[in-house]
């Protein structure tokens, strides 16, 4: 499975031409963010993680997020994560990036589960859900599916880029 492959299946699935950043570590090939704009939505696709196994790609969905500085290099840093770090990228994994997602963004750390992009090939889709430092502490103290109950009973719209954090009981 080629990147440019891939890259032809989430154009088919969302339907639009992506915008596109590349972000470049040393010693690593390019990683690259693809972002998808439509109905309300913006995803963010990460390109280039799945040239390793387990050939997984990340999407980060946020309803009308606006300007998102720094997101992009957010994303690439996650998907290069299994390279840099160690890191395996699977569901209900927590992945702390230590800083904000992007400039303003309450939101250090993703929760990792399926994504509704169905796989291409080989690449299986991951869905990274925005996280504050106290609901990673939550997972680390609970789990994620007590994470994932709290959000639901608090009614938390885990789309919306201002939403506070989830106050697990």
């Amino acid at each position: 499975m080629t990147l440019d492959s891939v890259r032809a299946h989430l154009r088919e699935h969302f339907g639009v031409q992506p915008d596109s950043a590349s972000v470049t570590f040393l010693g690593l090939e390019p990683i690259e963010v693809l972002r998808f704009v439509g109905d309300g939505l913006v995803d963010y696709v990460s390109l280039g993680c799945s040239r390793e196994p387990p050939h997984v790609e990340v999407v980060l969905r946020l309803r009308n997020p606006g300007p998102a500085s720094g997101l992009a290099r957010s994303m690439a840093v996650l998907a290069a994560s299994p390279a840099v770090e160690g890191v395996e990228l699977e569901a209900d994994a927590l992945v702390d990036l230590g800083s904000p997602l992007w400039v303003g963004a309450p939101f250090t750390a993703v929760l990792l589960g399926p994504s509704d992009i169905p796989d291409s090939g080989q690449v299986h889709f991951l869905s990274a859900t925005p996280i504050t430092a106290t609901e990673a502490a939550w997972v680390r103290l609970k789990g994620v599916e007590a994470m994932r109950q709290a959000w639901e009973l608090d009614g938390v719209d885990v789309l919306d880029p201002y939403r506070p954090a989830a106050q697990p009981h």
